[in-house]
């Protein structure tokens, strides 16, 4: 896990630059660890879409920040469509149970004093909330489009999350995206399609925010207009 933080917060903070190549030997090296966690990094680092896959190594990817808005809207799009289909078609009760159980298995991530967040724990419940609620209105076609967009660069769930300081600095934003995780289910079981659409788009625009404020905090100002390698780059 260190491995991954680590790479993940270099590459946003633009100490390791588009293009360049990682390779596992030198990164292991250079951060005094064995070479599967850093393999098992990359790999990580490649789905989330920081990182392309190449012929004996990776590189890192470049994108303008355009790129990343437009990811995020599209997922916003992709999964409002979903939670719209689940409320209109009738969610499977049983389903819904189990994204209620996952909404409580988030909530007791938040402890009681400030700093007190189980940081694992809620990178990967929030990413099973979001798989559950791509599934949710039995389309194969939306799901695997949904995949498939959660594979672009910063448009996954939680790798906008990037390390623990995100959360201890925004905490106040994970509140705001647990209590939209529970408006959402409960229009969907409500039957509120409209509804349901909206709060996950707006859920998803959260995002967007949240992630132009990380990138500005790293790196400095950034516009719409603006590339970054990553993450700065005159277009």
């Amino acid at each position: 896990m260190r491995a991954l933080i680590e790479l993940r917060r270099q590459i946003i903070g633009g100490e390791l630059a588009g293009g360049e190549r990682l390779f596992e030997t030198p990164l292991a090296q250079a951060l005094k660890i064995s070479r599967t966690p850093v393999r098992e990094a990359l790999a990580r680092l490649a789905d989330e879409g920081l990182l392309e896959r190449g012929r004996g190594g990776y590189s890192v990817r470049t994108f303008l920040f355009a790129d990343v808005v437009d990811a995020l809207e599209l997922r916003g799009v992709l999964e409002g469509t979903a939670a719209r289909l689940a409320a209109e078609r009738g969610a499977d009760p049983g389903r819904l149970a189990e994204l209620r159980g996952i909404l409580r298995e988030l909530d007791g991530c938040f402890g009681a004093v400030g700093g007190d967040i189980d940081f694992d724990g809620y990178l990967e419940a929030n990413t099973r909330f979001h798989r559950g609620l791509a599934a949710l209105p039995g389309s194969a076609v939306l799901e695997r489009e949904l995949e498939r967009v959660t594979g672009l660069p910063f448009a996954a769930p939680s790798p906008f999350l990037p390390d623990k300081d995100y959360f201890l600095t925004h905490r106040r934003s994970l509140y705001i995206a647990q209590a939209q995780h529970r408006a959402i289910i409960e229009a969907i079981a409500a039957r509120e399609g409209s509804r349901a659409e909206h709060l996950t788009r707006e859920h998803a625009r959260v995002a967007r925010d949240d992630m132009e404020q990380i990138l500005r905090e790293r790196r400095g100002p950034v516009t719409e207009g603006a590339g970054f390698k990553l993450v700065i780059e005159e277009p």
